[in-house]
């Protein structure tokens, strides 16, 4: 796995909020979507990045001008009707 992978996910970490909650329920099987299948984590990487804090990684989006995040709209209100 190369650095710019890693760097990606943390990146997709810091600014999508359907990843984050993904990451949040389950580390691994986060983290596995997130390679998209291409390479693997290397064990070592896997283990350092299924660490992060969630909470942190709230926090840090958080802090992120909302116009880098993507937006999770949810279901039933992308036609203008309330779920």
């Amino acid at each position: 796995m190369s650095q710019k992978t890693v760097e990606r996910i943390i990146g997709k970490l810091a600014t999508d909020e359907g990843a984050r909650q993904r990451f949040r329920a389950a580390p691994h099987e986060a983290l596995a979507e997130l390679t998209g299948g291409s390479e693997p984590l290397t064990p070592v990487e896997e283990e350092a990045l299924s660490t992060l804090e969630p909470s942190l990684l709230e926090l840090f989006a958080d802090s992120l001008d909302p116009r880098l995040q993507c937006v999770r709209i949810p279901a039933g209100t992308a036609n203008g009707s309330e779920p």
